[in-house]
């Protein structure tokens, strides 16, 4: 009976982490966030186009459609905004394309030998993280490693391991282990 309630526990933990684990690692729905560098393009229309670096107010002044607030958007929902606000009035059939060029940095404390901010790049787990940080110290856990994370605009800490990915704005702490 126990060994049963211990499995079902196990199940439920392993699934719980798994799902979690899915949907704060996805950059395909990865928020804009200040610090993001935006490159905006509209085929065939020039003045419509430009790269700008999202600031902490994350609002974009966009020609024709004035002041528009990108921060927390995903891609997708940006391009669809301004392709709904060109259309008719602007042009018949507006082909909208955003990328981002440069992703907004990460930020690693702790026990590395290099603490600080560094550039995002695709595909960053934890160690390589530490590594751009000069790599681990002596005293490095890499069993008691968090990352500060913000999801649905709250800050969230959550404890991972060392080959947990890494986002742009994240910030990692690795702690000190006793041994």
């Amino acid at each position: 009976m126990r060994s049963n309630i211990v499995s079902i526990v196990l199940m439920l933990f392993t699934l719980v982490s798994t799902s979690l684990h899915a949907q704060i690692t996805s950059l395909n729905q990865y928020r804009l966030g200040a610090g993001d560098l935006l490159q905006i393009t509209v085929y065939g229309q020039d003045d419509l186009s430009l790269k700008t670096r999202l600031t902490d107010i994350g609002v974009v002044n966009y020609p024709y459609l004035g002041e528009v607030k990108v921060i927390g958007m995903t891609i997708s929902e940006l391009e669809n905004y301004i392709y709904k606000g060109l259309k008719g009035d602007y042009l018949v059939e507006p082909s909208v394309s955003v990328s981002i060029l440069d992703y907004r940095p990460f930020f690693i404390n702790g026990e590395v030998k290099k603490p600080g901010g560094y550039p995002y790049q695709p595909g960053l787990s934890i160690d390589k993280a530490a590594a751009l940080a000069g790599g681990y110290t002596e005293r490095a856990s890499k069993t008691k490693v968090q990352i500060v994370r913000e999801m649905d605009g709250k800050r969230v800490t959550i404890p991972v391991d060392n080959n947990a990915s890494v986002l742009p704005g994240d910030i990692v702490t690795v702690e000190q282990s006793f041994f």
